[in-house]
């Protein structure tokens, strides 16, 4: 058997045995371990060559996204679910594409959480592939998750997932989205941003954003947390760290003043190197963290916030 089999049977037995909310009702209730991981592996392997914003890897990990999404009966935001827009950097033109899906809600359909995580990455330099694994395929693949646990457990919100391109060229998707009629009547009320939240030797996972929203960290800090993992407020730039709060796509919400949180770890070694592999992701973590990612929004989307 794989060791991250392994690795999974014995977090669901646990989960089953010490879980008392609705996400953790028996071992594989919230979503497929094996099926996250799976699509981590896939979606940073050299055949979507890093995925960059415009070449071929990028168009197959859209293709990718788009699939999953409407196997898994997430409806369109937008025709296709592609958003496409267009923008220059350092004189150079590109065609983005975000990926946008959507779940209605069951009490405040008119009221959206925006659950993101970018898909492009850096591509191919000097011959290398930088595949990306931790930014941000475990981003991408905790929205496949997200989309499974909305379809069993469906959330009184209605939830667009948004698979965000051009992150690395400027938060190119993210601000273009922002711009779009979605926004224009106040309708989204949060954005739960996802970017690198696969491995950490601290077991700490960061959330960001709870500094500019009080009720928020209220319910952040009453979340049950495992033991497994330190969930860890703070990177908003009023606590001695390095501030996050404009590093990635949750930067051009917290610019509209739409109230964000950010999830995501410290960097470490292979960030933006063509070592970000899968082999380097840390299964037990990145499960618990998806999974505490997950009881937060529980905890968001049944307060009708």
């Amino acid at each position: 058997m794989p060791k991250f089999l392994t690795i999974i049977i014995s977090i669901c037995l646990l989960f089953s045995i010490e879980g008392n909310s609705q996400i953790c009702t028996n071992a594989d209730a919230l979503f497929s371990k094996t099926a996250l991981l799976k699509h981590l592996k896939s979606l940073s392997s050299d055949a979507f060559e890093g995925r960059r914003t415009g070449t071929d890897g990028g168009i197959k990990a859209r293709k990718y996204i788009v699939n999953q999404f409407y196997s898994l009966d997430v409806l369109p935001l937008v025709q296709n679910y592609e958003q496409a827009f267009q923008f220059s950097r350092s004189n150079k033109d590109y065609d983005g594409v975000n990926v946008l899906g959507l779940i209605k809600g069951s009490g405040f359909e008119k009221k959206y959480i925006v659950i993101s995580a970018h898909y492009d990455h850096e591509g191919v330099k000097r011959g290398k592939i930088y595949n990306g694994a931790d930014d941000n395929a475990s981003g991408v693949s905790a929205l496949f998750s997200f989309a499974e646990y909305l379809k069993k457990y469906p959330p009184k919100h209605s939830v667009i997932l948004a698979a965000f391109d051009a992150e690395e060229l400027g938060l190119k998707g993210s601000e273009y989205f922002v711009k779009t009629a979605i926004m224009t009547n106040n309708n989204v009320v949060l954005n739960m941003n996802m970017d690198m939240i696969g491995r950490s030797h601290q077991n700490e996972l960061f959330v960001v954003g709870t500094a500019y929203n009080e009720i928020l960290k209220n319910m952040v800090s009453e979340v049950e947390i495992s033991k497994k993992i330190k969930l860890v407020k703070g990177h908003d730039g009023f606590d001695g760290l390095e501030n996050w709060t404009y590093s990635s796509d949750h930067a051009n919400f917290h610019k509209k003043k739409v109230p964000f949180l950010y999830f995501g770890v410290a960097d470490h070694e292979d960030y933006h190197e063509p070592t970000d592999d899968f082999e380097n992701i840390q299964p037990e973590f990145y499960i618990h963290a998806v999974e505490t990612i997950m009881k937060v929004f529980e905890k968001i989307d049944q307060s009708g916030f």
